[in-house]
C-alpha cells in the first residue's frame, strides 16, 4: 500500500511541475523551462517516454546534462529522505 501512495504522490509532483512549468512559459515571473525539467525528471522514474525524452535532450544539450545529473541526485536524496519509514507505529 506504501508503494501505491509513493506512485501516486510521485505523479502528482511530476505532472504538478509540468504544470507550473507551462503556466511559467506564459508568465515572466515564472521559470517554465525549469520546472518542466523538473518534472520530467520526476516522471522520468515512473514513465518510459518521460525517460526516453530526457536522455534525447542529454544528447541534444550535453552541457546541460552534467547540470541535470546534479539535480537527479539531490533529488533522489530528498526523496530517500522522505521515503524512508520512520518507525513511528499509529
Amino acid at each position: 500500500m506504501k508503494l501505491h501512495i509513493k506512485r501516486v504522490l510521485l505523479l502528482i509532483a511530476g505532472w504538478g511541475f509540468i504544470l507550473l512549468g507551462i503556466i511559467g512559459l506564459v508568465l515572466p515571473f515564472l521559470q517554465g523551462i525549469l520546472f518542466i525539467l523538473l518534472g520530467m525528471i520526476i516522471l522520468s522514474s515512473q514513465y518510459t517516454w518521460a525517460r526516453f525524452l530526457l536522455v534525447k535532450l542529454r544528447k541534444r544539450f550535453p552541457r546541460l546534462a552534467g547540470v541535470a545529473d546534479q539535480c537527479a541526485a539531490k533529488a533522489a536524496t530528498v526523496l530517500k529522505r522522505f521515503s524512508r519509514d520512520r518507525g513511528t507505529a499509529l
